[in-house]
């Protein structure tokens, strides 16, 4: 699982700033971060400590969202 940069509080406000043009990044925690590699990515909010609350997959690109969020 991957996070956004940006601790999103719900997926609609993620949905609402990639709508907006808004350059969204992602990071992967743990052993396999922080870069993601391009392609689907499992994408859960909001960050930890908080209870996960949304997940989405979405397609990354150079460590940005590109397309739709799912």
């Amino acid at each position: 699982m991957a996070y956004t940069v940006y601790n999103f509080k719900t997926k609609k406000a993620l949905k609402t700033a990639l709508k907006a043009g808004d350059v969204v990044r992602v990071r992967q925690e743990g052993q396999f971060g922080p870069n993601v590699e391009d392609g689907p990515v499992y994408l859960e909010g909001p960050h930890y400590p908080a209870r996960h609350s949304w997940y989405a997959i979405a397609v990354v690109k150079d460590g940005v969202i590109v397309g739709k969020v799912k």
